[in-house]
């Protein structure tokens, strides 16, 4: 009976005390994952980048540090966010996992080469537009293709949950062609299967295909559907968001984010 009596005090103390500790803040900005106080309070930015797109944000097999143009604006938010350039931690994404990653608040911001849509600005906050491209196709010049017209029953390699299958699938159905798709996770497993002649195209925007090129590929001419890319934080990370997107805007204005894309050379 004392024991039962002393687990009952023992809950009846937890209780009181959980009654009387100050509610949890669900409000964006007050302390939420990926919410600006929450990174300025831990003193670091994390943000989900990709490691496998040359120029854009590429793994250095010697250093084993990610380098490109989106890491170049992760340590510029680093420095005018935290005071210091070099207080980030870089999370490896694909297209199909820097959403969740996002959405779970394991990083505060996407710096990806994610496409801005009308269908995600219902799910997410995007800066200002950084970047412009097209998705583009490589392909193998011994296979003699001029355009996306010549392609009809070929095989297009796309990244998982991107949105270039469904840019080229437009055109070829206004074409009267048919194509078909093959999703793979990374880029260089796209590049492979093109090499070993499983696909026959490898299909996304055409400053990352430039990264891609060797001596046995080239890119057709053919542009598709125009990619804007913009910094991503969560819906009602407003604070984050708009601090992020003040950057970005000052940058384009004062020639900042041009250096860095002529730096990476992008300018295709």
């Amino acid at each position: 009976m004392k024991k039962v009596l002393s687990v009952l005090l023992v809950l009846g103390l937890v209780f009181t005390l959980a009654a009387c500790a100050p509610a949890a803040t669900t409000t964006s900005d007050s302390g939420a994952d990926g919410s600006l106080d929450a990174v300025v309070k831990a003193g670091v930015l994390r943000v989900g980048v990709k490691e496998d797109v040359p120029n854009f944000g590429l793994k250095n097999t010697t250093t084993g540090e990610i380098e490109g143009f989106e890491i170049d604006i992760v340590k510029l938010l680093a420095k005018e966010i935290l005071g210091d350039e070099n207080a980030y931690e870089l999370t490896p994404v694909t297209a199909k996992t820097r959403g969740p990653l996002l959405d779970n608040g394991e990083v505060d911001l996407i710096i990806a080469t994610f496409t801005i849509t009308d269908e995600r600005k219902l799910t997410y906050n995007f800066s200002t537009p950084y970047y412009e491209d097209a998705v583009g196709l490589l392909v193998k010049k011994d296979a003699g293709f001029k355009g996306l017209a010549d392609m009809d029953g070929k095989v297009i390699g796309v990244a998982q949950s991107a949105t270039s299958k469904e840019a080229v699938n437009k055109v070829a159905t206004e074409k009267g062609i048919t194509v078909t798709f093959s999703e793979y996770a990374t880029y260089p497993e796209i590049k492979a299967a093109l090499d070993s002649g499983r696909v026959d195209a490898f299909c996304v925007d055409g400053s990352i295909l430039g990264g891609y090129v060797d001596d046995s590929t080239m890119i057709l001419p053919d542009r598709f559907s125009p990619q804007q890319y913009g910094v991503t934080s969560k819906l009602d990370n407003i604070a984050l968001t708009e601090a992020v997107d003040g950057y970005i805007s000052g940058w384009l204005a004062d020639g900042t984010i041009e250096e860095l894309i002529t730096k990476w050379g992008l300018n295709y």
